[in-house]
C-alpha cells in the first residue's frame, strides 16, 4: 500500500484509505472502521496522517489511533532493548569460559531493563544460557562424584589386600573393569566443551584422583603378580603383602616356622569377638545413617571419621555383608559432603553478589535504614551458611570487603539520625519547659476555655515533634506527663467544682419539677444559670451530655404532666375525637392481625370518623396477638404526647427554651390506601358527602376568632411575580367551575390527630407488605405455569392486578397450549426496556443494538405498550431458568405500575 502524501488534506482519499471512517454517520461506526483498518497493519506514516486529520473531528477515534501509535513505539523500543541484550547473551554463549554468576546476572539485569524475556529470540537465548549453566553445574557435580568413586576403588583394593590372594586375583578383574569405567567417565568430563568454565578447584580434583587410583592399582597388580610367581616357583621372593606372604609360606611347607611365630599365623576368629566387633561397628554405622538421612553437614563428617576408625579397628572380624553396608553408607556420606560444600559455595556466591549490588557507581541503591537492615541480613545468612558447612575463607574475604565498602554510608545515616534524634530531644525538652512556664503564668484562669485550648495545642505540638528512639521517648514521656498533670491541676479543680454546681442545679431542677405548681420563672432562672455555667467551664462531651440529660429530665416531665392535665379538660375529649380515637385503635388492632380485609374495613371507618360521618358496620372479630395490652398502652402514650404552649415550654437544649404557640393541623378529607377492596368482599356503601362550597379568597385577620368578610382586591401580581388569572380570561376555567377544595373534616386536637396519623401510616406499611407478598406469589405461580406449560396454573385476573385484563390473560393461556418453540432473545430485551431495568452484562451489547433498531421503527408502538403481547410470545418459547429470572424481574415492575 502506497503511503499517503502528508501534505494533502483530501478527506476523500483518507476516507477511501480507512474504509469510510471519515464520513461515517456516527462515532461508533467511525471507531469500528478505524479498528478494521488498523488490523490490516498499515505503515506508521499513514497512521500518523490519519491521526492528525481525524483528531480535529472525533477525539474518541483519535484515541484509538494514539494507542496504536504508542503500541508501535513501545514495540520498537522493546526491539532495541531486546537486540542489546541479545548481543550480550550471544557473547556469553560464545565465550569459551563462562562464569555462572555472569549468566545469572544477565537474566536479572535484562528483566530490570524491561527486555521481553518471554519473546523470541530472548526466550531461546535465556534457555541456552540456562542449559549451559546446568551443564557446568553438572560437570562440577560429576567431578565430585568421580573423586569419591576413586576413594571407594582405593578402599576396595586395600580390603582385598587383607583377603587370600586367590580371592584377590578373582576380584581383580572386576576392579579393573570399574577402573576403566572410571577413567572413561573422567575423560568424558574433561573433554566436555564446558569443562573450561568450571570452577578452578575442580580440574586438580580429577588429576589428583586419577594419579592416586593409578598408583594404588599398579602396586596392587605388581604385588599380586609377585605372589602368583612365588606360589609357582619357590625361588621367587615373597610379596610385600603380609597376608599373602604367610599364605605362600604355608604352601611351601614352612608351617613349623609359621606356627613358632604366633604373629605370622592368622588367629581363628572367636564368635564372641566377632559379635563384639560387629556391635561396635553397627553403633557408629547407625549414627552415620541417621545424619545422612537428615543432611547434617558437620555431623556427617564426624560420623564418617568415627566409622572409618571403627572399620580400621574391627574390620578384620566383621563379615562381608556388614562390610558392604559400611562401604555403601560411607559412599553416600562422601557424596553428600561434596554436594553440601558445593551448595554452600553457591549460596555464598549469591550473598556476595547481593553485597556487591548494594552499591552502584560507588553510591548506595537504597536508604540508610534499608541498607543497614540489608547488611545485617546478609551477614546473618553468611553465618548460617558457615554453621551448616565447611567455611570458604576466600569468598568470605570478598564478601566482607563488599560489606565494608557499603557500611560507611550506613555510618553517615546513623550519624545523621543521631543528630536529628538529639535535636528532637532538645525540642521536646524545650516544650516541657515552655509548658511549665505557662503553668505558672496562665493556667489559673479565669478564661477556662482558653486554658483548655492552650493545653490542647501543647498536646498537638508534643505529638507533632520529631522521632526519637523508644528508650528516649519513654524517659521524655514520663517527664511530659508530670508537667501535663501539673498544668491540668487547676482546670481539673475548676471542672470538679463545676460538676458540683451542676449537680446542685440538677437537684434544684428536680425539686422544681416535683412541685405541684410549675413555676415558669424558676425554670427560666435555673436554665439561665445552667447556660452560664456550661459556657464558662467546658467539660468532656459525654460527661456534659449526661449531666444535661439529668438536668432536663425532671423539667420535661413537669411540662408533660402539665400538658396532659390541660388536655384532660372537659372540651378535649368530645364525641368526635373519641370516635376518631376508637377508630384509630381498631385500625391498630386490624393492622396487628395481618388480615387485608379487616385493615381495609378499619381504614374506611377511620376515614369516615375523621370526616365526622357516622358509619354503621357490623363488627369483625379481629385476631390479635398476645401483646394487645401493650399496643393499647402505646396508642394511649401516642395520644398523651402534646406540644408545649406559650406559657409552658419543655427544655430541649442548653439554651433557654423558646415556647412557640402550638399549631394544630387538620387532616385531609380522604387518605388513599395501598389497594382497593377485592371484588369478592362487600365494601360498605359510602355516605354521600355534602357538596363543598366554593372557596372565595378574602383579605383580613387570620387570627382565631376573627371574621374575614372583606373580598380580596387584585394587586396585579400572583405567585412568583406572575399576574393572577382573571375570571373571563382564556387561562381561566369555565365560568363558575373553579377547582373546589377537597372535603375536610372538623379540626382535631393534636394528640388525636397524631394517633389517627400513626394508625394510617402503620396500616399503609402493613398493606404494602401484604401486597408485596401476594405479588411475589403470583409471579412465582406464573413462572411455574410456564415451566410446566399448564394453563390451569395461570393466576386469575384479579390476582394479576389491574394492569392485566381478561383478554391478555387469555392470550397467555393460549400461548402455553401451543408446542414450545425457540425463544426470541429480543422479546426479553423488550420487557427489560419496558420495565426500565438494567440488562445483564453479557446481553448489554445486544440491548444497545436493539435500542438502535427501535429508533428506526418510529411508527411501531414502544415496548411499554406491547409488553403483554411480548409476554404471550415468550410463553410460546422453551422455558429456561435464566430467561425466567429476567421475565420475573421485568413483570415485577410492569404488573405493579399504576
Amino acid at each position: 500500500m502506497n503511503p499517503v502524501n502528508t501534505q494533502s488534506n483530501d478527506h476523500q482519499e483518507l476516507d477511501k484509505l480507512t474504509g469510510g471512517a471519515f464520513f461515517a454517520p456516527t462515532s461508533g461506526e467511525r471507531a469500528t472502521r478505524i479498528r478494521v483498518w488498523i488490523s490490516t497493519e498499515p505503515i506508521v506514516e499513514q497512521i500518523n496522517h490519519v491521526y492528525r486529520e481525524i483528531s480535529v473531528r472525533d477525539k474518541g477515534v483519535a484515541k484509538i489511533l494514539r494507542e496504536k501509535l504508542d503500541e508501535i513505539k513501545r514495540a520498537k523500543n522493546q526491539d532495541l532493548v531486546a537486540q542489546e541484550w541479545c548481543d550480550k547473551a550471544n557473547k556469553l554463549i560464545e565465550t569459551p569460559r563462562l562464569n555462572i554468576a555472569d549468566a545469572m546476572a544477565w537474566q536479572r539485569d535484562a528483566a530490570k531493563a524491561g527486555a521481553p524475556l518471554s519473546r523470541e529470540p530472548l526466550a531461546s537465548l535465556k534457555n541456552a544460557l540456562g542449559d549451559r549453566v546446568k551443564n557446568i553445574e553438572n560437570l562440577q557435580h560429576r567431578t565430585q562424584v568421580q573423586r569419591e568413586s576413586a576413594v571407594l576403588i582405593v578402599q576396595r583394593i586395600e580390603v582385598l589386600s587383607t583377603k587370600p590372594w586367590q580371592e584377590a586375583q578373582g576380584q581383580s578383574e572386576v576392579i579393573h573393569i570399574d577402573l576403566q569405567k572410571w577413567h572413561a567417565e573422567s575423560e568424558s568430563i574433561t573433554q566436555h566443551s564446558d569443562w573450561p568454565s568450571v570452577d578452578a578447584k575442580f580440574p586438580p580434583i580429577i588429576q589428583s584422583s586419577a594419579q592416586h587410583v593409578n598408583l594404588v592399582w599398579d602396586a596392587f597388580k605388581a604385588a599380586l603378580e609377585q605372589t602368583q610367581n612365588a606360589f609357582q616357583d619357590p625361588s621367587h621372593a615373597l610379596p610385600a603383602v603380609p597376608a599373602w606372604a604367610d599364605q605362600i609360606r604355608l604352601a611351601r611347607g614352612q608351617a613349623s616356622a609359621a606356627s613358632a611365630s604366633p604373629a605370622n599365623v592368622k588367629p581363628k576368629v572367636d564368635p564372641e569377638q566377632r559379635a563384639q566387633a560387629q556391635a561396635a561397628v553397627l553403633v557408629v554405622l547407625t549414627v552415620l545413617e541417621k545424619e545422612v538421612s537428615q543432611g547434617h553437614g558437620k555431623a556427617i563428617a564426624n560420623a564418617s571419621a568415627a566409622l572409618r576408625q571403627a572399620l580400621k579397628t574391627h574390620g578384620r572380624w566383621i563379615d562381608e555383608n556388614l562390610d558392604q553396608q559400611v562401604q555403601k553408607v560411607l559412599s553416600a556420606a562422601t557424596e553428600l559432603e561434596g554436594w553440601q560444600r558445593w551448595r554452600a559455595d553457591q549460596i555464598r556466591n549469591e550473598l556476595l553478589t547481593k553485597a556487591e549490588g548494594l552499591l552502584k557507581n560507588d553510591k548506595p541503591v537504597m536508604g540508610g535504614r534499608k541498607l543497614q537492615e540489608a547488611l545485617r541480613d546478609l551477614r546473618e545468612a553468611w553465618k548460617q551458611t558457615d554453621t551448616g558447612g565447611v567455611p570458604n575463607h576466600a569468598l568470605w574475604k570478598k564478601f566482607d570487603a563488599a560489606c565494608n565498602r557499603a557500611y560507611p554510608f550506613v555510618q553517615v545515616w546513623l550519624d545523621k539520625t543521631r543528630a536529628e534524634a538529639a535535636a528532637h530531644r532538645q525540642q521536646r525538652l524545650d516544650l516541657i519547659e515552655e509548658l511549665k512556664a505557662w503553668t505558672l503564668k496562665d493556667a489559673q484562669g479565669p478564661d477556662w476555655r482558653q486554658v483548655h485550648r492552650s493545653l490542647h495545642e501543647f498536646s498537638e505540638r508534643w505529638r507533632s515533634n520529631g522521632h526519637v528512639n523508644e528508650k528516649m521517648f519513654a524517659e521524655l514521656q514520663a517527664i511530659w506527663r508530670e508537667a501535663m498533670n501539673a498544668a491540668h491541676a487547676s482546670i481539673a479543680a475548676a471542672e470538679k467544682a463545676s460538676i458540683q454546681r451542676r449537680e446542685a442545679l440538677i437537684a434544684e431542677a428536680t425539686q422544681i419539677g416535683s412541685a405541684d405548681f410549675l413555676n415558669i420563672d424558676a425554670v427560666k432562672d435555673v436554665q439561665h444559670r445552667w447556660q452560664v455555667e456550661s459556657q464558662t467551664i467546658p467539660l468532656d462531651r459525654k460527661l456534659a451530655q449526661s449531666l444535661w440529660d439529668a438536668f432536663r429530665k425532671p423539667l420535661d416531665e413537669a411540662f408533660n404532666r402539665k400538658t396532659q392535665q390541660r388536655e384532660r379538660g372537659p372540651q378535649a375529649a368530645n364525641a368526635l375525637e373519641q370516635a376518631v380515637l376508637d377508630a384509630s385503635k381498631a385500625l391498630e388492632l386490624a393492622t396487628q392481625s395481618g388480615d387485608a380485609a379487616q385493615i381495609k374495613q378499619a381504614l374506611y371507618v377511620l376515614n369516615q370518623a375523621v370526616l365526622g360521618k357516622e358509619v354503621v358496620i357490623k363488627p369483625v372479630e379481629v385476631v390479635v396477638p398476645e401483646p394487645v395490652v401493650q399496643a393499647e398502652v402505646k396508642a394511649q402514650e401516642a395520644v398523651e404526647v402534646t406540644p408545649a404552649t406559650t406559657e409552658e415550654a419543655p427544655v430541649t437544649s442548653e439554651a433557654p427554651p423558646v415556647n412557640p404557640e402550638a399549631m394544630k393541623e387538620t387532616t385531609e378529607a380522604s387518605q388513599e390506601t395501598s389497594q382497593e377492596p377485592q371484588a369478592s368482599e362487600p365494601a360498605p356503601k359510602p355516605v354521600p358527602a355534602k357538596p363543598a362550597k366554593p372557596v372565595i379568597a378574602v383579605r383580613g385577620d387570620d387570627r382565631p376568632g376573627q371574621k374575614n368578610t372583606q373580598p380580596v382586591q387584585n394587586s396585579g401580581f400572583g405567585q412568583k411575580g406572575k399576574p393572577p388569572l382573571k375570571r373571563n380570561s382564556k387561562d381561566a376555567p369555565a365560568q363558575g367551575k373553579w377547582p373546589e377544595r377537597e372535603e375536610r373534616g372538623p379540626r382535631l386536637s393534636d394528640p388525636v390527630f397524631r394517633a389517627q396519623r400513626q394508625a394510617f401510616e402503620n396500616a399503609e406499611i402493613a398493606m404494602r407488605r401484604l401486597s408485596a407478598q401476594s405479588h411475589g406469589e403470583v409471579l412465582t405461580n406464573l413462572m411455574s405455569a410456564w415451566s410446566q406449560r399448564q394453563t390451569d396454573a395461570v393466576p386469575a385476573v384479579k390476582e394479576l392486578g389491574s394492569n392485566v385484563n381478561a383478554a391478555q390473560r387469555q392470550s397467555w393461556t393460549q400461548a402455553l397450549q401451543k408446542p414450545a418453540q425457540n425463544l426470541d432473545a429480543a422479546l426479553l430485551l423488550r420487557l427489560e426496556i419496558a420495565s426500565n431495568l438494567n440488562t445483564q452484562p453479557q446481553h448489554a451489547d445486544a440491548r444497545r443494538a436493539y435500542q438502535l433498531h427501535l429508533l428506526t421503527k418510529r411508527n411501531d408502538p414502544p415496548p411499554a405498550q406491547t409488553w403483554t403481547q411480548d409476554v404471550a410470545r415468550i410463553f410460546e418459547g422453551v422455558y429456561n431458568e435464566d430467561d425466567a429470572r429476567r421475565v420475573q424481574s421485568a413483570l415485577k415492575v410492569l404488573m405493579k405500575k399504576s
